[in-house]
């Protein structure tokens, strides 16, 4: 019997993210989704499925791929036979201006879309089992290292990645959306998990379908993430009957990349409509969009943004705001920004006029906030009048002459009458113009009226009034994060991690054993021993049995052990046939060379 000897390596730690010149310029908000990447916690098992699926994506992929795919694999530093360290490619990724962050599986799509932004590759630090080698429902480092990165390293996708993350990060959420992001994780984790029941997923399952069949008009987020997903994560390039694969879901997908290019998956051109297509992540695409080139990827997210609330502004964009029911930015045709979270604003004749927060907010200008204008100040939230004064006068756009004429002289008891009825009146204390416009206006012993609704009473303190008649830009978020001491949340529901019983433990230094000898670490291993250990005890493990294999073929092909493992595999494939398509393409590999 091979005697198998198990040590801790007290030398062996998590390796940390490696900083860079891109990483240094990430906002402090998104720390906090930002994990250390647990090398060592990765199995020689699973170094054996990254490089099983590397190398099959290589030898199908040097076809179907985009041309920079294989090419992009050398420059951003990933192997084909190891796992990568983060540290490592990060140093290569910075010679193209981008940088790779490790994160715990799913994270929200804004907070992703927002790294994009920053030229920052989010990888999920996990690595699928082996029974979903060809296709997993969780983000995977296979997913995202060896499907992401490749691509960025052609520059006119890098820069439709940084665009979408500009576009995506400020695409509104509804509540439900949110609602949706957990269900979604709570699955992949699930399905990622060898060890969870049937049952489990039955339940998580139903869950998620409740609230897909619940979620009401779609959201901005939920529209552009289906670009998204149908561009970053499943695009074609080319023409609709001859295009060649780019999006990473596919290029880190043995089984999809090879189901993609059949007939039955149904191939369209690349238009605005795919913001409608929504997806299932937990199953095999049933339509695919071809771009002609990654310049058209640009020209329709332009083409979507012109519809956000990021360009439209006016009264839907306030409803945006409020519907989203967490921080938002509203900016006036003043330049004022205005971050908290709105609700109950006044609408007379589908027109705004009159918005409120009813959380701490804060006041910003050109996404730096205003000394004295923070949360601690307006605790209680922040509300204005829309729209122009009695006579279509936008009150920001008044000179200091014209507000003397207009009787709103500091000091001095000033009533503005607001087209819309609202009264303000009060003692004016102060102004402050930013870049030539007037922003705000402080008055004490104010009254705010309209009609007879009282919204601001003189026993409240300084009434703080933004001027700037009109909503021009609204999107999700703080203006002035740092400052509003925002982050994102890290989620509660960590990935599991697998504790490997003592059979596991043994299977994976088996792997290690003939991975050393493979690559010329130990010639002490005595591979007849070791394959019949491994046909004793783990008969049905058929990626090391490969393995054993395609070491046995290239070192003494003639042996009688080279056929009883070949022989093996073949009843392996008989017996499960689900893994017959896998080890003939293991064997494939070097069969055919």
């Amino acid at each position: 019997m091979l005697k198998i000897q198990f040590f801790e390596n007290a030398n062996v730690i998590n390796l940390c993210m490696q900083p860079n010149e891109v990483t240094d310029k990430l906002p402090r908000h998104l720390n906090s989704l930002i994990i250390n990447q647990p090398y060592c916690s990765y199995t020689a098992q699973d170094h054996a499925v990254w490089r099983y699926v590397m190398r099959q994506n290589v030898k199908f992929l040097s076809k179907y791929a985009h041309g920079s795919y294989v090419d992009g694999l050398r420059k951003t530093g990933i192997s084909i036979d190891t796992i990568p360290h983060m540290y490592g490619m990060n140093r290569i990724l910075k010679e193209i201006g981008w940088a790779a962050v490790a994160v715990d599986g799913f994270i929200p799509p804004s907070a992703f879309m927002e790294f994009q932004a920053y030229n920052v590759l989010v990888i999920a630090a996990d690595i699928r089992p082996i029974d979903q080698i060809a296709y997993t429902p969780a983000p995977d480092i296979i997913h995202e290292a060896a499907g992401h990165a490749p691509i960025i390293a052609d520059a006119e996708y890098a820069n439709y990645l940084k665009f979408f993350g500009e576009i995506g990060s400020k695409a509104f959420s509804s509540a439900r959306d949110h609602e949706l992001y957990k269900a979604i994780r709570h699955l992949s984790i699930l399905k990622a998990n060898p060890y969870t029941t049937i049952e489990d997923i039955k339940k998580a399952e139903n869950r998620l379908l409740i609230i897909e069949q619940n979620m009401g008009e779609p959201s901005e987020m939920a529209r552009i993430r289906n670009l998204h997903w149908w561009t970053v994560e499943y695009g074609l390039i080319g023409e609709v009957d001859n295009y060649k694969i780019y999006g990473a879901g596919l290029l880190s997908s043995i089984g999809e990349s090879m189901n993609c290019i059949k007939p039955v998956v149904k191939k369209l051109p690349y238009t605005i409509d795919a913001a409608n297509f929504s997806f299932d992540i937990t199953n095999q695409q049933p339509q695919l969009f071809v771009t002609p080139d990654f310049r058209h990827l640009n020209h329709v997210l332009d083409k979507f943004a012109d519809g956000m609330a990021l360009r439209t502004g006016g009264i839907n964009a306030l409803k945006k705001a409020e519907e989203s029911e967490n921080t938002a930015t509203i900016v006036l045709s003043s330049g004022l920004q205005v971050s908290g979270t709105f609700a109950h604003s006044i609408i007379e004749n589908n027109t705004a006029i009159y918005y409120r927060t009813n959380s701490p907010s804060s006041l910003c200008f050109d996404n730096k906030e205003l000394p004295g204008h923070g949360k601690s100040y307006h605790s209680h939230g922040f509300g204005s009048p829309l729209g122009n004064l009695i006579g279509n006068i936008e009150l920001s756009g008044l000179s200091d002459g014209e507000l003397e004429a207009a009787g709103i002289r500091q000091g001095e008891i000033c009533t503005l009458n607001f087209e819309s009825g609202i009264v303000v009146k009060g003692v004016l204390e102060y102004s402050l113009r930013l870049k030539g416009q007037i922003a705000l206006l402080g008055f004490s012993d104010c009254t705010v009226k309209k009609d007879e609704q009282i919204l601001f009473k003189p026993e409240w303190g300084i009434y703080d009034m933004s001027a700037g008649g009109e909503i021009t830009s609204a999107y999700p978020g703080p203006a002035d994060p740092e400052a509003f001491d925002f982050h994102f949340e890290a989620p509660k529901e960590l990935t599991h991690k697998i504790e490997h019983s003592a059979a596991s433990k043994k299977l994976h230094l088996l792997y290690q054993l003939l991975r050393d000898a493979r690559d010329n670490k130990s010639k002490t291993l005595d591979i007849n021993l070791f394959a019949n250990e491994v046909l004793l005890y783990f008969p049905k493990e058929w990626l090391l049995l490969t393995e054993i294999y395609e070491f046995l073929y290239n070192t003494d092909p003639s042996s009688k052990l080279v056929t009883i493992v070949a022989n093996h595999l073949d009843g392996l494939k008989k017996l499960k046939p689900e893994l017959s398509g896998l080890i003939a393409d293991a064997c494939a590999l070097f069969l055919n060379e």
